[in-house]
């Protein structure tokens, strides 16, 4: 019985469905997917199959993409975890640099980052990996020792940044360089040297196209990353020889894999210090997770010698000369058994860790000890920060407090998120040092504030500190000390007070009056108030205190004369009216030389032996005038 017509349309569905199966199996491209349904209609095909085929062919298409999806997102998951492994093991040098510079363009925003590695044959440094590029002969640059910025970097070992590199005159500019960077557009450029060590290996730069200005922490972020790139270079490097090494000697397998481990235990114990910073973890953290690496004691210190953190180990203070030899190597050196390690970013001296307990340190914990000492960079790096952004903040307080236009409500209630309790009675301090850096002084003045409750900042160009105290002359003279020694130079001090919100800005007027007063005086490194300098003090201040004067003055004599009738306080009178002579002076009082010559001495032992020197005669007067001019209380 031949086939009827029902029957041949649906073979050619059953056809149409087949090969739509087909084309799914083979991962057909779409445009063929509609063959199927068009030798069907060719065929003659009733419509309602046609239909159904035409809706298999729609489902088919959505099976088609769907299964797209799935292969693309399976090979960007897979190209995700390439690139995460080979980091991680360092196994591609080359991955490990794009990394490095595609990190640093996202880290700092700027138009191009590139690195170029030292060629030690050639003597100069050549362009190893670009990101943003554009022009080829920039990307192929090569550069002499001392020839443009990346030139100088090379061979100074130091960060070099300019606003518009082909108007700055600072760097030895060459038609090659000069046209390859006018051809790329770029203006400003920042540099940072690559080291192992004391060793310069290349340089990593971050420019853009525009004039613009680095910032100090974008500087030092720089740095830190091409510490970071200098030793993923190094250890894939290392691997690289261990490669060889394996191909060359097969006796030394047990040697190379001991040193896998230790590399693979040193990337462990990288991340996890890492990650233990990052989620907040502080430098007692820090120590306590080396501590536990290393299996010994561990202190970490600041730049200034001060200690953050201290596990399993007894106070130490930094040893300067291995500190400066690790700073000088870029590696941990040992001192009286003890391990020492700089914490740097890039140049800047950030710190120190010091590992006791471990008179012996294999090259891998070694390198473990000075991988520690990254990640404690991180840490302080971070605690810069947070302490810089604070500092800012109680910085604008203060100039708030020494105005006079700032709101009392709204500054009380900013003080009070800064744990500054406004309702004691602040003094105000003017530091002035001669010999250092006002950014240096600044610093310690805010250390030393946030140690007190206070506040400190710039207040018209003079480092400002605001404490509640109720004797400004001897905290003016406590913190004088502190400052010095923080600086490393003498600071004097000025200071006035106590008093509320409302009065801080005369206070600071007259604490500023006070600090030239004792400059003027040459009392360099010292601190005092107004009432401790004498007449001086009581002739520039707004408000004398005639009584205050003579009771700090003549107190303790005239309080000898009140409780035992004697006459210590007439007998000076008269020894200074008859121009300091014991025997015009013993005329006029009707007694014997004797008498005048035990008063007197009377006198020295209440008031010092140095009360009848010039300075003092003057202010013994000057407080005898007023005791007869003020009325007695």
């Amino acid at each position: 019985m031949l086939p009827t017509t029902e029957d041949a349309g649906h073979t050619d569905l059953r056809s149409g469905l087949r090969g739509l199966l087909d084309l799914l199996d083979r991962g057909a491209g779409a445009e063929d997917f509609a063959r199927p349904a068009a030798r069907a209609r060719e065929a003659g095909a009733g419509a309602e199959d046609l239909a159904a085929l035409d809706e298999a062919t729609d489902v088919a298409l959505r099976i088609h993409r769907t299964l797209g999806a799935h292969r693309r997102r399976e090979a960007e998951l897979t190209a995700l975890f390439d690139t995460a492994s080979d980091l991680a093991a360092l196994r591609d040098p080359d991955a490990v640099l794009r990394a490095i510079v595609r990190r640093a363009k996202l880290l700092l925003g700027t138009d191009v980052t590139y690195l170029s590695l030292n060629d030690e044959a050639a003597g100069d440094t050549y362009m190893r990996v670009t990101d943003g590029s554009v022009a080829a002969a920039f990307q192929q640059l090569r550069l002499g020792m001392g020839e443009g910025l990346g030139g100088l970097v090379a061979q100074t070992a130091r960060p070099y940044v300019t606003g518009d590199y082909q108007a700055d005159p600072r760097f030895h500019h060459t038609d090659a360089i000069d046209s390859a960077v006018a051809q790329e557009g770029l203006r400003a450029i920042l540099g940072v040297p690559l080291r192992l060590g004391a060793r310069v290996i290349g340089v990593l730069y971050a420019a853009d196209r525009a004039a613009r200005e680095f910032a100090t922490e974008e500087i030092v972020l720089l740095s830190s990353l091409a510490d970071h790139a200098a030793i993923a270079i190094d250890g894939a490097r290392l691997l690289q020889e261990t490669r060889a090494a394996l191909v060359d000697l097969n006796a030394a397998t047990e040697t190379i894999r001991a040193h896998s481990r230790a590399m693979r235990r040193a990337e462990q114990a990288h991340d996890q210090l890492t990650d233990l910073v990052l989620r907040g973890g502080d430098a007692d953290d820090v120590a306590d997770g080396i501590a536990a690496l290393l299996d010994g004691g561990v202190l970490i210190h600041d730049a200034d010698g001060t200690e953050l953190a201290r596990t399993g180990a007894g106070p130490l203070p930094p040893p300067a000369a291995a500190v400066a030899a690790s700073r000088a190597s870029g590696r941990a050196v040992p001192q009286d058994g003890t391990w020492v390690c700089a914490v740097l970013a890039g140049p800047e001296l950030l710190g120190s860790i010091a590992l006791t307990g471990r008179a012996e340190l294999a090259d891998a914990d070694r390198r473990l000890f000075e991988r520690a000492s990254v990640v404690t960079a991180l840490l302080l790096l971070l605690r810069r920060s947070v302490a810089e952004a604070e500092d800012r903040v109680r910085g604008e307080l203060l100039n708030d407090l020494l105005s006079t236009t700032g709101d009392p409500v709204s500054l009380a209630s900013r003080a009070r998120r800064l744990g500054v309790g406004l309702t004691a009675p602040h003094a105000v301090f003017v530091a002035h040092a001669e010999s250092a850096s006002r950014q240096r002084l600044l610093a310690a003045a805010h250390r030393t504030a946030r140690a007190h409750s206070g506040l400190a900042g710039l207040h018209h160009e003079d480092v400002v500190v605001v404490t509640p105290t109720g004797h400004p002359g001897d905290r003016a003279r406590a913190l004088a000390t502190e400052l010095g020694q923080a600086v490393g130079a003498p600071v004097t001090v000025g200071s006035a007070g106590p008093a509320g919100p409302a009065g801080l800005p005369a206070a600071h007027a007259e604490a500023l009056r006070c600090l030239s007063a004792l400059r003027a005086l040459g009392h360099t490194g010292h601190g005092a108030a107004l009432a401790d300098l004498g007449f001086v003090g009581l002739l520039i201040g707004e408000s004398a205190d005639l009584g205050g004067y003579v009771r700090t003055t003549l107190g303790p004599v005239l309080d000898y004369d009140a409780e035992r009738g004697t006459e210590l306080t007439r007998t000076l009178e008269a020894y200074f009216a008859a121009d300091r002579s014991l025997t015009r002076a013993k005329t006029a009082l009707h007694v014997h030389v004797n008498t005048v010559v035990q008063r007197l001495e009377r006198v020295a032992r209440l008031l010092g032996d140095d009360w009848n020197s010039p300075a003092r005669t003057l202010e013994l007067q000057l407080a005898l005038r007023l005791h007869r001019l003020t009325p007695a209380p």
